[in-house]
């Protein structure tokens, strides 16, 4: 199987109390992911592949914007420790229905993004943050002719308003960035 196989849920960001429990960034809109027992799988970090592992619970952690997740087998801090920048997975075939104007988080990343108002491509999606609304993470490609500039990141808040097309299957999102946001 290769990485297209693979959903990322989640981001294991540390032990929570001594028994074992992960927190884990969720890196999708869907919480009984990590709310309802069942199989998932963890790719731990520098591994070439994931592997199979059974949440036995997990709940969210109001105001933090984290779940808290027991797998079987991890019943110490030392263990989940251990998992810290491991990501948990689920199948490709095992994503969910999205209603219209909704995208699975993995399609997002690596899209080209350009200037709707002149065709111009501008960056790269890189990443979604969740914040109140959510913020593409888009590194913009360095201007100039023989430009010794460093490519750098902005933040674009994905709203209709700035981000008023995503077409997944042309590999896009168009925007229309209030003056300041991108310059």
């Amino acid at each position: 199987m290769t990485s297209a196989d693979w959903l990322t849920i989640g981001r294991i960001v540390g032990p929570h109390g001594l028994n074992g429990e992960l927190r884990v960034y969720p890196d999708t809109d869907f919480p009984e992911r990590f709310e309802r027992p069942g199989e998932r799988w963890l790719l731990k970090s520098g591994a070439p592949r994931p592997e199979a592992v059974r949440l036995l619970k997990g709940r969210f952690q109001t105001g933090k914007g984290l779940y808290v997740v027991k797998l079987a087998g991890v019943n110490s801090r030392g263990q989940a420790e251990a998992l810290r920048d491991a990501q948990l997975m689920v199948a490709a075939d095992d994503r969910l229905p999205l209603e219209p104007g909704e995208f699975h988080v993995g399609d997002l990343k690596g899209l080209t993004v350009i200037l709707q108002e002149t065709g111009e491509p501008v960056g790269t999606v890189n990443d979604i943050y969740r914040a109140g609304n959510d913020l593409l993470e888009v590194t913009l490609m360095a201007t100039g002719e023989g430009s010794a500039d460093q490519p750098r990141t902005v933040l674009i808040p994905f709203v209709e308003a700035i981000v008023p097309v995503v077409d997944i299957k042309q590999g896009r999102v168009e925007i229309t960035p209030p003056a300041g946001l991108i310059d």
